[in-house]
């Protein structure tokens, strides 16, 4: 969330900012709601000041005339006015603060200099390539064709469960999902120096507002309801990660600070009616390994290329083809000031795929979370958040099972899952070897 005196200060750099994203900052209306909100304040502590002012009078009037006559009197009527006035003032600054903070809420975060212009992964920049797309003697299979050839992927019964968007995957096909997840995780905390976390899948509103789903992406949400709460699921672990800290004061020489978990992700893909709906692509229920580091504001530029380097070193340990871009402003997500994403090769459609998104969001966060931190000597530092995708089970096993295709239906493993998956091949017929 940003500071609204912030905002106004930036004044047209802010709505030029904004801009670059799509989003029209209305300034003139913010300074008002703020101008609005500070009266509130400056008047309810006239009023106070003025409270503590009647109450001495009313000692010093009432002692020279044994608390006897018509000016204590006044003075008396004057000071329960006063009392039903603070009451008014106070529900007035009140009522400012929330309507300027649900503004505040709903503008999405400054896109630093550096991100280029554009509205579409079309405009998005390409820093680097690693890797060769295979090159098939064949006509290569898209994962689908070949999970349910060897019985190791089933949409059917997914959908016969749960409807479109979901996946059931089977014997060998399950001990791959695991063996990616826990490949993942290894990587980073033994290699990468992250801390696993075992996080809530259900969270309150608040914990979605701290990290930005809410409240503008309701509708990309799944929720439960009962009679007495409603909780939502996360859709991915960004959000329990970076919201442990919300509310609290952090060791500031302690950071940076990284952490990461192993979980299911829920998302409702509202906006993505008709895309990608056949495979492991675009799923309303995916496992996913997250990572999320908290730093100095100052240092977020070099941890977010720390964090791309930790989600290519996964890739890279599995020998598959990606390459790495820089989003558009336009393109990045609500809380981002910049953002990375990898895309690994997908040889079905002839292109490069989006497997993980890796992004600074500065102090944006930690403002909405109210996480901060200082250090020994009593110094406030600011606190910015970032998050990476490291890796998303489902698109690696797409691109795996896609990429080490062979003419005769098998696939075969990366030799890093080996100790992980107990085989170095799944055959045609779904056996292993």
């Amino acid at each position: 969330m940003h500071d609204a005196r912030t905002l106004i200060e930036l004044g047209d750099e802010a709505v030029r900012r904004l801009a670059r994203r799509g989003y029209t900052l209305d300034l003139a209306g913010l300074e008002a709601m703020s101008a609005r909100r500070n009266s509130s304040i400056a008047r309810a502590d006239d009023l106070r000041a003025e409270s503590k002012r009647v109450a001495a009078e009313v000692g010093r009037v009432a002692r020279e005339n044994q608390g006897q006559g018509e000016e204590v009197e006044k003075l008396k009527t004057r000071a329960r006015e006063i009392k039903d006035e603070i009451r008014t003032a106070e529900a007035e600054t009140e009522a400012a603060e929330e309507a300027l903070r649900e503004v505040l809420l709903a503008i999405p975060n400054l896109p630093d200099d550096e991100t280029p212009d554009g509205d579409s992964d079309a405009d998005a920049v390409e820093v680097r390539r690693w890797g060769t797309p295979p090159e098939f003697g064949f006509g290569a299979k898209d994962h689908v064709d070949l999970g349910e050839a060897m019985g190791i992927l089933d949409f059917g019964r997914a959908a016969k469960l749960s409807g479109a968007r979901f996946s059931v995957a089977k014997g060998p096909g399950a001990v791959l999902e695991r063996a990616l997840a826990t490949f993942f995780l290894t990587m980073h905390t033994a290699r990468h120096g992250y801390t696993e976390f075992s996080v809530p899948y259900l969270v309150t509103r608040e914990t979605m507002t701290g990290t930005g789903q809410l409240p503008k992406f309701e509708e990309d949400l799944f929720r439960t309801g009962t009679t007495d709460r409603s909780l939502y699921l996360i859709p991915t672990a960004e959000v329990s990660l970076t919201n442990l800290h919300a509310d609290e004061m952090l060791d500031a020489d302690a950071l940076p600070l990284a952490y990461t978990a192993y979980t299911p992700c829920f998302r409702s893909e509202a906006g993505s009616y008709g895309r990608d709906t056949r495979g492991l692509l675009r799923l309303h229920q995916f496992s996913k390994v997250e990572m999320v580091r908290f730093c100095r504001a100052e240092e977020s530029g070099t941890e977010l290329e720390l964090m791309v380097s930790h989600a290519e070193n996964c890739l890279q340990a599995l020998g598959l083809a990606y390459r790495v871009v820089r989003l558009a402003a336009g393109d990045m997500g609500f809380a981002a000031r910049t953002t990375y994403d990898l895309e690994v090769w997908l040889p079905s459609q002839g292109t490069f795929r989006e497997i993980s998104s890796c992004s600074d969001c500065g102090t944006f966060q930690s403002r909405r979370a109210a996480i901060r931190a200082k250090d020994a000597q009593g110094g406030r530092a600011q606190v910015a958040t970032l998050n990476g995708s490291g890796l998303p089970i489902g698109r690696a096993m797409a691109a795996l099972l896609e990429q080490y295709q062979a003419e005769d239906g098998s696939v075969s493993i990366p030799e890093v899952l080996h100790p992980f998956t107990g085989f170095r091949r799944i055959l045609a017929d779904g056996t292993t070897e």
